[in-house]
């Protein structure tokens, strides 16, 4: 199982939020990139990137900082965060990242989500935010009709390879990641689905890893020093 420790970015600055609350918001660090090698000193292989900002208004305000990510390391990054054409997905995809994820324009516009898979197939993602039972959009301010099951059936049925699944309920909240639901997402369906939110501890990590997960992302467990990335890349081997 791949570790993806993350950088949350929000005005050129690696952030937290707590339970996707834009007011609830901790800085961490005005240069993202030192983050990013520490990581890589850590023996992290793969870094989660969000631009928090491009969740909000569908813009790319950090793609400055994702740049030098993937100049100045040999981490590959995946990078999500108002990804909802495909001007931007080419964008990055020219930029060096090795996954574009796509997170309210998969939910909202079918047709541009089945596109982006067809075309560049293994480098589209899909982020799938889920709150009460049912996929949330708009950087997490809204609740879309859709449950979780309806609609990871259909990004299997279409050929999605790779979702980013997180309980918006644990995120950032240090009480554990929600066990029960990536054990039976990962019983259900054969995409490489990654946990998302409440990673807390080296426990955590071990119960997914024995779920056969593809990956699990690690952020404000890393931040307040709650787990070491270079234990839990090791417990994820």
């Amino acid at each position: 199982m791949l570790i993806l420790p993350a950088i949350d970015l929000y005005d050129k600055k690696a952030v937290r939020l707590y339970k996707g609350d834009y007011n609830e918001m901790t800085v961490y660090s005005n240069n993202p990139i030192e983050i990013a090698r520490k990581f890589e000193q850590c023996g992290a292989t793969f870094i989660h990137m969000v631009d928090l900002e491009g969740a909000k208004n569908g813009t790319t305000p950090n793609i400055d900082e994702v740049r030098k990510v993937v100049e100045y390391t040999n981490l590959k990054v995946e990078i999500g965060g108002g990804i909802r054409d495909e001007e931007t997905v080419k964008k990055y995809i020219d930029l060096g990242v090795e996954r574009v994820i796509l997170g309210t324009a998969a939910v909202t516009d079918d047709e541009f989500l089945q596109k982006m898979v067809s075309k560049y197939k293994s480098a589209i993602a899909v982020g799938v935010d889920l709150k009460d039972g049912y996929v949330a959009i708009k950087g997490w301010t809204e609740k879309s009709q859709l449950t979780a099951d309806e609609f990871f059936s259909h990004l299997s049925d279409i050929g999605v390879k790779t979702v980013i699944c997180t309980d918006i309920s644990k995120d950032g909240a240090m009480q554990g990641t929600n066990r029960e639901l990536y054990k039976e997402l990962s019983q259900k369906y054969s995409m490489d689905i990654v946990a998302s939110g409440g990673v807390s501890s080296i426990d955590d990590i071990r119960a997914l890893r024995e779920m056969n997960l593809y990956g699990a992302i690690l952020g404000k467990a890393y931040y307040i020093g709650a787990v070491d990335l270079k234990e839990a890349v090791e417990a994820a081997k």
